[in-house]
């Protein structure tokens, strides 16, 4: 790759990003031209982001019961049970990308609240009042940061689940027979423990979550 174009590709990461951050800028100031704040846009953004996890609940659990169908074999189509496992896996990969992106945008708007909130103390001229929208700016923080950390934690138990699952995918994919089914087998115990402990991280991420908008939305 020519050193001129290798130079030119932060320059270029440096302009995509200030774009970006424009075009939410320009998001964020025409939703309060019709009153919707930053505050709502997040409350929204924590909800979806609950249900894109309830949903990939769903599909985890549903993904188990399709592997457990596999190992539980006991004759009929293999490759018809095969094919509607790889669909579990792929609709977890989609329900986890979904549940990603989801997450994306709550830090993208908390960020510009926080932001926002820090800059308009300095706006204050009472004394009293600046020091009580610290606190709680600082209270606000605080709760979201353990949301966060809830949120990140079940979003990073997904990705070694689904790399099981692929694995399990992979191998009965070129070996459609009873051996390979008593392979399977023996990995059964240990995906169910990991999908179980996901499924309970990311049911206590939706609490933290809701514990959060109810915050947000008595302060």
């Amino acid at each position: 790759m020519p050193s001129a174009f290798r130079a030119g590709i932060p320059v270029l990461l440096v302009i995509f990003s200030v774009f970006l951050t424009g075009c939410q800028s320009t998001y964020y100031s025409a939703m309060e031209k019709v009153g919707v704040y930053k505050r709502e846009i997040l409350v929204d953004r924590i909800e979806s982001s609950q249900a894109a996890q309830e949903e990939a609940q769903e599909q985890f659990s549903s993904a188990l019961e399709q592997f457990r169908s596999v190992v539980n074999f006991n004759g009929g189509d293999l490759e018809a049970l095969y094919d509607q496992l790889n669909t579990d896996y792929e609709d977890s990969v989609a329900s986890a990308d979904e549940v990603r992106k989801r997450i994306q945008a709550v830090k993208d708007v908390s960020e510009a609240l926080f932001e926002e909130w820090e800059e308009e103390l300095e706006l204050y001229s009472s004394a009293g009042l600046r020091r009580a929208s610290q606190l709680q700016l600082n209270e606000t923080r605080h709760q979201y940061k353990k949301m966060l950390a809830s949120v990140e934690q079940s979003e990073k138990r997904m990705q070694p689940v689904l790399n099981a699952f692929r694995d399990q995918v992979l191998y009965l994919k070129h070996n459609l027979n009873a051996r390979a089914i008593a392979a399977l087998k023996g990995q059964f115990g240990a995906i169910k423990l990991d999908i179980d402990r996901l499924l309970r991280d990311m049911q206590h991420s939706i609490d933290e979550s809701r514990k959060f908008v109810a915050t947000l939305q008595q302060s």
